[in-house]
């Protein structure tokens, strides 16, 4: 039975928010509007409903979303497996997700992470995703951490899988090469960029795990394809990779 003093423990933050949205108008994220609340997810009623979430039908393996039928797995899929067995993401890399994921890794706007955790808590594709030993976010360079400050993949594996937070590995791949930003080149282009691009620290903790592997876009799937590569090498169990948003335009 609750204590008569826990209907108002969260009384204080409340009031504070309240405050705070009064005399600071929150916007949403999406079309920059003034919007009632800034509790997440912090975009306007309009905005929520053309949020580009990935939906059935799709590839069973590789998550590519198709556009009627049933889901199946894609050709490419059953012509050349990937490395890894299974990948989802939560949203199509369209507008106002694509802006929100720009903001966040190139200008630091790390606010919209809680919008990200409350709508990613709503979704039922990822429903599809195993419980994993490791969550491992995939590595930035040392040179490009530094430049950049944070990890986004890192960011989104706490934000995202707050119950598998004790799981998350830092320490296990590394990306000791610096290479061309992929957003600059072609698909070919990027996986021969990303060739060897990856190394495992502690191949022994990898052997016969369930890994998770996380990052921001899911383009052409090669840098899932080339970390998969690695862990399939030392013996993982089962991989599958998450991305926040996922390109339908390569």
């Amino acid at each position: 039975m609750k204590k008569q003093g826990d209907r108002s423990a969260g009384w204080p933050q409340g009031w504070l928010t309240a405050c705070a949205d009064l005399f600071f108008p929150p916007l949403c994220l999406g079309c920059g509007r003034f919007i009632v609340s800034s509790l997440p997810p912090q975009f306007c009623v309009d905005c929520q409903k053309t949020l580009p979430f990935v939906q059935e039908p799709l590839c069973l393996c590789c998550g590519t979303p198709f556009v009627s039928g049933k889901s199946h797995i894609c050709g490419a899929c059953l012509r050349k497996p990937p490395s890894f067995h299974l990948a989802r993401s939560l949203f199509l890399y369209e507008e106002p997700i694509s802006r929100c994921i720009i903001s966040l890794k190139f200008a630091g706007e790390l606010y919209m992470l809680k919008s990200l955790q409350a709508l990613m808590a709503v979704s039922e594709s990822m429903q599809d995703l195993s419980k994993p030993d490791w969550v491992v976010p995939v590595p930035l360079h040392a040179g490009r951490l530094r430049e950049r400050g944070f990890n986004q993949a890192l960011l989104l594996c706490r934000a995202c899988f707050p119950q598998w937070r004790r799981l998350i590995r830092t320490d296990i791949l590394l990306r000791p090469a610096a290479t061309i930003p992929q957003s600059q080149l072609t698909g070919t282009e990027r996986r021969r960029n990303l060739r060897g691009a990856f190394q495992l620290r502690h191949s022994a903790e990898v052997r016969n795990k369930n890994v998770l592997l996380v990052d921001d876009v899911f383009t052409t799937g090669s840098t899932m394809a080339e970390c998969s590569s690695v862990f399939r090498a030392a013996g993982a169990r089962r991989i599958e990779a998450f991305t926040l948003a996922r390109s339908v335009k390569v």
